[in-house]
């Protein structure tokens, strides 16, 4: 069973996660960084450029999910060389100091509240995100193309696709996309039929959607709408 809340830290999200059985899962692209436990373990979760399949992965999850652009601020590590990666922490961290972590969070009333208060703690002794990253999400995230987007916030298309593989694992293009998808998904998960989700999600019609939902998460959407892997 999946359950998550808004985290304090601004915004992030905690999660939990026991599969009812064990088997394949799928994690869809959005943009965001997650750092993880499982087994008594701490690994980060990179950003995706398609569905991560899981397989062989029972037993209870925790993770905080960052919003995009925020995790490699927290972790000192650009968000381009954890793309489409898993990674146990310490291959990041010096090991004493992800034993001392890891301790900590296995201390806790439970995973999920450890792992929050440890990214509390790290984002107090970091220096803020840039905001100008969350600025770059908002455009896209409402559709705006990626050329205007750079006009916008006064960046050159160079400049632009530089931080974002530093920020977000992958440049501008690939990011818009990722959450034209999640739009899409959430449309459709309301309700709207795929027809008119193709609309107001930014693409050119219902065929776009599909090859685009198949492309980036494996499935087409009346499968992945289903529960379906």
């Amino acid at each position: 069973m999946y359950a998550e809340r808004a985290s304090r830290l601004t915004g992030a999200v905690v999660w939990t996660n026991t599969p009812d059985a064990p088997g394949t899962g799928r994690v869809l692209p959005d943009g965001c960084m997650d750092l993880l436990w499982h087994d008594g373990r701490l690994l980060v979760a990179g950003p995706d450029t398609r569905a991560h399949v899981t397989a062989g992965t029972s037993g209870r999850w925790a993770g905080v999910r960052f919003h995009p652009g925020t995790a490699p601020a927290l972790l000192g590590v650009p968000a381009r060389e954890l793309r489409d990666r898993r990674v146990d922490l310490a291959d990041l961290w010096p090991a004493a100091r992800v034993r001392q972590l890891t301790a900590r969070v296995n201390a806790a009333p439970d995973p999920a509240t450890g792992l929050e208060e440890a990214a509390l703690s790290r984002a107090a002794d970091t220096e803020p995100p840039d905001p100008l990253l969350r600025r770059i999400v908002a455009a896209l995230d409402a559709g705006r193309p990626v050329a205007a987007t750079a006009d916008e916030l006064g960046l050159s298309a160079r400049q632009l696709h530089r931080r974002s593989l530093a920020a977000f694992g992958y440049g501008p293009k690939t990011l818009a996309r990722v959450l034209r998808l999640q739009r899409a998904l959430a449309l459709a998960r309301a309700g709207t039929p795929l027809a008119e989700t193709a609309g107001r999600s930014g693409y050119a019609d219902q065929a776009h959607l599909a090859r685009d939902v198949r492309e980036l998460t494996g499935l087409p959407p009346g499968e992945l709408l289903a529960g379906r892997g």
